[in-house]
């Protein structure tokens, strides 16, 4: 299924699943992790056809970056859709920095970890309390003038802060958290998106593994920010889910990532992973077509938590 999405104003044209690689060098955010793994997961995403990889500096301070730097070498860079973020200013102990100095060094340091001359999205990964956001946004407007980036998006912005940020029409894309569990941007976001051909991306869309349908009531206490009865609906919402799995001969990971793919709200859908095989598991959402009827389903399931 090749269709590819606009994003937002740009000339950027993505297939609607990507790569999230907070597992790909994010030391820092999970033990235990393995450079070789994450070089394998980049490798094995782009050889399966996906070819939009999420990263950002967050991620390993910068390590992330340079693993798939090192890999798109190998790869014919005019097919790859690179998206970064930045925020975290490193000269301030990773306070959150949205200052047009920072963010004309954070692209250039991004563009030379990356080992490319151009960034095909770049995100403000976190707002500030003190920059003008629409003066943040001009700042990556003149880095799209100049080629250096081709979208200019905002990640983690109130509504608020999106419309301050957009006052010139100039955001191409939002990454926010939104999953099945997790409705709220369907509210008031989702409308402000459409209206102003915004594009958007979902982070934790398998709800850090809890829409993959790995866990039962039992392990209720590991997702402690849901009530017992949450809890309980949330397991009896995926038991739809599992048969819409059993029926498609697919994983309850694939049909929900299928979903998302179908979401019209949403354009590219990023899972992450740890090692290849997980990679190639979610790959093979690509080619499920979720039946209308199925996909109503879905969304009527966790209707509780729009």
């Amino acid at each position: 299924m090749e269709n590819l999405i606009k994003i937002g104003k740009s000339e950027v044209t993505s297939k609607k699943i990507g790569l999230g690689t907070n597992k790909v060098g994010g030391h820092n955010i999970f033990p235990d992790l393995k450079d070789e793994d994450g070089y394998a997961v980049v490798k094995e995403a782009i050889d399966q056809g996906i070819t939009t990889l999420d990263t950002a500096y967050m991620y390993g301070n910068g390590r992330s970056e340079e693993i798939i730097g090192d890999v798109i070498q190998n790869y014919d860079r005019q097919k790859l859709i690179i998206a970064t973020k930045a925020a975290q200013n490193p000269e301030k102990d990773g306070q959150v920095d949205n200052s047009p100095e920072f963010l004309k060094k954070s692209v250039d340091l991004a563009l030379k970890r990356l080992k490319t001359d151009y960034l095909d999205i770049f995100y403000i990964h976190f707002p500030d309390e003190t920059t003008h956001k629409d003066e943040a946004v001009k700042t990556l407007a003149e880095f799209k003038k100049a080629g250096k980036i081709k979208a200019i998006g905002v990640s983690n912005f109130s509504l608020e802060q999106l419309q301050e940020a957009n006052k010139d029409g100039l955001v191409d894309i939002v990454e926010d958290n939104y999953s099945l569990v997790h409705r709220d941007a369907e509210k008031e976001l989702f409308p402000y998106l459409r209206k102003n051909d915004i594009s958007f991306v979902p982070y934790f869309p398998l709800a850090s593994g809890l829409l993959t349908g790995k866990y039962g009531v039992a392990d209720a206490k590991k997702f402690d920010q849901f009530t017992k009865a949450q809890f309980s609906d949330i397991i009896a919402a995926l038991g739809v889910v599992h048969k819409i799995a059993n029926k498609l001969d697919a994983t309850v990971a694939q049909v929900m990532i299928a979903w998302y793919m179908k979401n019209p709200d949403i354009s590219i859908v990023i899972p992450g992973a740890r090692k290849a095989a997980q990679v190639d598991q979610n790959a093979k959402a690509m080619n499920l077509e979720l039946r209308n009827s199925d996909y109503h389903a879905i969304d009527e399931a966790f209707s509780e938590f729009a």
